[in-house]
């Protein structure tokens, strides 16, 4: 379930002069940014960015990088995006910075969409900035790690609800046998995990588990350094459970180097209108803290930013 609250009726001519006139004067209202952004769905921030662009012929987005500023002008923004235009805007940002892990958030972004939400982020990322993200996510990594990406954002998955209980035994034992070899750059389980649908694997991680009495995961371990495991790792998290992913990597953003607030925001941002809710749920059963107590007390910067995080986890604001 979804986390955002939304009015039963809004205007977004009214949103957008309301916003407008909290950009007005020397300093910016960021309080009535957040109560009308914060509480609005995908549909209603379409029609509001359409309104704002009507009305003053600038894009709503260009006026709140004016307004405000890091974390939380960088969140806001994120949030205003229709989600195709932000997760290509997320997955560029990845390529480009190559932070560690970086290539958990491509994973993360391929493996969790449906088939059409990946065809609209690769139309939307091509329109932004002008390469194919397959081309680009080629270009900036290498080895195995490449070719694992480049085959996951190459994908168009079946979503049906057809499933074959005799190819996922065949497929549980061939990824068996790789890692009883330890072959782990064979082509094989990179072909399973990036060409079959989600449902078809989920069939073959269980007759895996049935048969052998322990989960693929367990067997992806060589070196704790190694990328390409520890990616064909986050591949079978996103794929098998993904609220459970998602509520791990809140789990983890807080580390010995501080707060991974661009984790955080990710998640709340991306997952508010789908399944925040559940992964919120996960994410207590293993913290026994809540994530509005985890935002409250670990995000502590920019009170704008944690006002708005607050608000799409359902908080009163």
């Amino acid at each position: 379930m979804a986390t955002l609250v939304v009015p039963k009726d809004s205007s977004p001519i009214e949103d957008a002069e309301t916003i407008k006139r909290a950009c007005k004067g020397l300093g910016t209202d960021e309080r009535a940014l957040i109560s009308i952004l914060a509480h609005r769905n995908e549909a209603q921030r379409k029609l509001l960015r359409q309104a704002y662009l009507d009305l003053y012929h600038q894009d709503l987005i260009q006026q709140l990088k004016c307004e405000v500023s890091g974390k939380f002008e960088r969140s806001l923004c994120h949030w205003t995006m229709e989600p195709a235009e932000r997760d290509a805007a997320y997955t560029k940002e990845a390529l480009e910075k190559a932070t560690p892990n970086y290539y958990k958030i491509i994973i993360e972004i391929g493996c969790t969409r449906t088939s059409e939400e990946l065809l609209a982020i690769k139309r939307s990322y091509q329109f932004l900035y002008k390469h194919s993200l397959e081309e680009d996510v080629a270009s900036h990594t290498f080895g195995d790690i490449r070719r694992l990406l480049v085959a996951i954002v190459s994908t168009y998955r079946y979503e049906g609800h057809v499933l074959d209980e005799s190819v996922a035994i065949s497929e549980a034992n061939i990824i068996h046998q790789i890692i009883e070899k330890k072959d782990f750059s064979n082509d094989e389980i990179i072909r399973i995990l990036s060409t079959r649908s989600k449902k078809q694997l989920c069939v073959t991680f269980n007759s895996f588990r049935n048969i052998y009495g322990s989960t693929i995961t367990k067997g992806l371990v060589a070196s704790p350094s190694d990328e390409y495991l520890d990616a064909l790792r986050t591949t079978i998290r996103c794929i098998k459970y993904p609220q459970r992913y998602f509520a791990k990597v809140l789990r983890n953003a807080k580390n010995e180097l501080g707060i991974d607030d661009d984790g955080v925001s990710r998640v709340i941002i991306t997952r508010a209108e789908e399944d925040l809710k559940e992964i919120k749920d996960l994410y207590f059963k293993r913290n026994n803290v809540t994530l509005e107590d985890f935002v409250t007390n670990n995000i502590s910067a920019d009170g704008d930013y944690k006002n708005f995080l607050l608000a799409l986890l359902g908080s009163n604001f």
